[in-house]
């Protein structure tokens, strides 16, 4: 099973590069392949039970698509970034989602679920353009429609100085590596050292994390 309510960006071209280093910039369309032990580790934690559900918050992708129901697992497609940009943008999105209006459209489109629908969730790095009390709402809506022992896996630039981030397509290419490719260069909402995420998480029964090369800190939650 697969559902995308919002539709993908166009698909990038095959070239693949070596991951960039700290403050390395990398082109638009251009893509490049990295291994991912916080994938591997999700995976591993939702195990190989037939059924489970997953939301994936990178938006329609067929090399997504194709793994994870690989793996007999259903799939419902959210193009998060693209959803922030349809409620919030043009200009300051920050100062929109202050608006408990907006606000509450959006987690009416886009969290709408029945509690317990999902058995995990890829967030990739999606919680870093939300503003308080949002971010706070989606976290809840999330502590709802996962399922608890369920699992989330989130990534945040472990660069807590920068002022633009590279905001990235995530294509799964295999069961511990990923494939990246540059959407926009985006200033946060905030960025988070370890001891903000283990705030940000304060309910969950465990956390594990990973620091990457590429200065993206991985993040496997354990509902």
């Amino acid at each position: 099973m697969f559902r995308d309510r919002a539709k993908s960006a166009p698909r990038h071209g095959p070239e693949q590069k070596a991951a960039p280093g700290s403050g390395a910039a990398l082109a638009s369309g251009q893509v490049y392949s990295r291994r991912s032990h916080g994938l591997a580790e999700f995976f591993q934690c939702l195990g190989n039970q037939p059924g489970l559900s997953v939301l994936d918050w990178a938006g329609a992708s067929q090399a997504n698509v194709n793994f994870i129901t690989s793996l007999g697992s259903r799939l419902y497609s959210e193009d998060f970034y693209q959803l922030l940009e349809m409620h919030f943008g043009p200009g300051d999105w920050y100062r929109a989602q202050q608006d408990p209006a907006r606000a509450e459209r959006f987690l009416a489109f886009t969290l709408e679920f029945a509690p317990g629908s999902f058995d995990g969730a890829l967030l990739w790095d999606m919680l870093e353009y939300l503003a308080p009390p949002l971010l706070e709402a989606v976290l809840a809506r999330l502590k709802k429609i996962v399922k608890p022992g369920g699992y989330l896996l989130a990534i945040f630039h472990a660069d807590e100085h920068v002022e633009l981030v590279p905001v990235y397509h995530y294509r799964i290419s295999g069961p511990d590596s990923l494939l990246l490719s540059l959407r926009a260069m985006r200033t946060p909402a905030q960025l988070f050292n370890n001891r903000g995420i283990e705030r940000l998480f304060r309910d969950a029964q465990a956390l594990k994390f990973f620091l990457t090369r590429d200065h993206l800190r991985e993040v496997i939650v354990r509902r």
